[in-house]
């Protein structure tokens, strides 16, 4: 099933975790909805301003997915709001692209360094975008959350 023009509802729900433990990682009829508008509005324009395909690492994930890998209780990806990217050396160029450029309600700078990302973080809400922009660092062995101050 297509979500939008290059992103199917196979790629944003694929784990390769949810396979080996036999997790079931499908979503309902609204999480299917929040993953069309997360791909529409924020994933075609980043594919058609860096011009070539995007890699999806974490997409939708199921409760039992999303408990058993440690994700936040609060966790967008579970609604199919939110999506885990990665763009190699293009990471930190479509992270600005998307702040200056783009409706979101969350975008997180996944550790990396000052140069680029180890990938992005984000999420788009069809009631009310925040533009939160923070960057996720390692302190005392626990990740911290501070703002983006790009």
């Amino acid at each position: 099933m297509n979500l939008s023009e290059h992103f199917t509802l196979a790629e944003m729900t694929f784990s390769p975790t949810a396979i080996r433990k036999g997790i079931s990682n499908t979503p309902n009829a609204q999480a299917i909805k929040n993953l069309k508008a997360l791909c529409n509005n924020v994933l075609e324009p980043l594919r058609a301003h860096i011009g070539g395909p995007i890699k999806v690492s974490s997409g939708y994930r199921s409760e039992g997915l999303n408990s058993l890998i440690g994700g936040s209780k609060s966790s967008q990806h579970k609604t199919g709001q939110a999506v885990d990217i990665d763009l190699k050396n293009k990471s930190a160029e479509a992270f600005k692209w998307i702040i200056a450029n783009l409706d979101y309600d969350q975008i997180i700078w996944e550790f990396g360094n000052d140069e680029q990302p180890d990938w992005i973080h984000v999420s788009y809400s069809t009631k009310i975008n925040r533009k939160i922009a923070m960057r996720a660092i390692k302190s005392n062995g626990k990740t911290k959350y501070v703002p983006y101050n790009g």
